[in-house]
């Protein structure tokens, strides 16, 4: 199973944890979780007008050996609003627009969306239970 909280952070509310919002998906081929703006295709939807982050922004998917991955997904423009980084056991790495990487069976870490034009961010935390 792979669960996930979000929190969405401005300057105003630095370290609040108010509005946090919690998804998780059991551990099977093909399954997937979406973090963006689009509630009709994401079970994790930051407020609407953060346009830094796309309709559809991450995808977590489950491969058929029941690892999990995270993907950030190509928006509609060439250059992003955001930057995302990924931490996890310490280490803390950019993941490159349109790019995946895995994500530590049995650990846990996050996935931070950070706007490149403001003091803003989305931080979805995951565990992946292995």
């Amino acid at each position: 199973m792979l669960e996930l909280t979000m929190a969405s952070v401005s300057a105003a509310d630095a370290g609040a944890t108010a509005g946090m919002l919690m998804a998780d998906e059991d551990s099977a081929p093909g399954a997937v979780l979406r973090v963006g703006r689009d509630s009709a295709v994401c079970r994790l939807v930051p407020p609407e007008d953060w346009l830094f982050v796309s309709r559809a922004h991450l995808e977590f998917r489950c491969a058929a050996d029941l690892t999990w991955s995270v993907t950030w997904l190509k928006g509609s423009h060439p250059d992003p609003s955001s930057r995302v980084r990924l931490a996890s056991g310490g280490v803390t790495q950019d993941l490159p627009y349109g790019g995946s990487a895995p994500l530590p069976a049995g650990g846990s870490g996050e996935v931070i969306i950070e706007d490149r034009t403001g003091p803003r961010s989305v931080n979805v935390g995951f565990h992946h239970e292995a």
